[in-house]
């Protein structure tokens, strides 16, 4: 047979036909099974993941992750039983993932961070913290950033990278804490005193503990004033409504005994002021 001056085996081109028709079925067959098993295979290892209480977040990333990887094997395998060169593609696939990942290099260093701070759990929401400069209440924890809100409602964005290189301080990771206050009394008080009436006045708040009992310690012989602090635990729900409490109550309680609480006080000394004082009389007497 020929067209346009061409020879053309009719057999030949029924039985390419053919073959091409048959692996074009093969490779739809292999897709689909194939994309069948590898949702298997992530609900399996999602379902894993769950009874290992990972995070939720950790876990539907890895889960999605997983089933991408699974899902590019099997185009790639049914690719390669219609016969396109499978080793081009993953060379193309290799190279377009180098580049994503030069261009996020940060994001992909706030992934990490992110992954990490959702396996080792230095704080979960809830918790109050300080990180860096900042101190809230943690709302959202992502895999690329952290959300605080802080006590007046501002909602701070913090990069999971910054936060791996930071120290955190989480308040609530422990069921109790300690309040720590330094009252200054003056060097003409008794120091003996003073401490029994904060001593008193701590035990009577109905938040604080018994059991470690408070404490009243002399910290420091300041310019001003003998500064006592007194050590307080309590829960940690109850730590910032006992303190204000506290701050309340003991200057009460020194008022009532007539206890100074001093201001911050400089004595100056002015040099010669005393001749030019005895000038000024002796400019007046004439």
């Amino acid at each position: 047979m020929e067209f346009l001056g061409f020879t053309i085996d009719a057999a030949s081109l029924t039985e390419n036909g053919i073959q091409l028709l048959t692996k074009l079925v093969l490779a739809v067959i292999i897709f689909v099974i194939g994309r069948w098993l590898a949702k298997k295979i992530v609900r399996v290892a999602y379902n894993i993941m769950k009874r290992s209480h990972l995070e939720d977040t950790v876990s539907i990333f890895l889960s999605r992750l997983l089933y991408g990887v699974l899902l590019v094997i099997v185009i790639l395998a049914a690719l390669s039983k219609v016969g396109v060169q499978t080793t081009s593609v993953v060379a193309i696939l290799g190279g377009a993932a180098l580049a994503v990942g030069l261009a996020l290099k940060d994001q992909l260093s706030n992934f990490a961070a992110g992954i990490l701070i959702i396996i080792f759990r230095p704080f979960v929401r809830g918790d109050y913290v300080t990180i860096s400069s900042y101190t809230g209440t943690v709302t959202d924890i992502t895999l690329i950033n952290t959300h605080i809100t802080t006590t007046n409602n501002h909602d701070v964005i913090i990069p999971n990278g910054d936060i791996s290189t930071s120290a955190i301080i989480n308040y609530t990771s422990l069921p109790n804490r300690r309040v720590d206050i330094t009252v200054g009394i003056g060097y003409d008080d008794n120091i003996k005193t003073a401490k029994e009436i904060l001593l008193a006045t701590a035990k009577a708040n109905s938040l604080a503990f018994t059991d470690p009992a408070p404490i009243v310690r002399v910290t420091n012989l300041g310019d001003n004033s003998v500064d006592l602090t007194i050590n307080v635990w309590t829960t940690n729900d109850e730590w910032w409504a006992m303190q204000c409490q506290l701050l309340e109550a003991f200057k009460e309680a020194l008022d009532d005994n007539n206890i100074d609480i001093p201001y911050p006080q400089r004595s100056i000394h002015v040099s010669g002021l005393e001749q030019l004082a005895n000038k000024a009389d002796n400019t007046t007497d004439k």
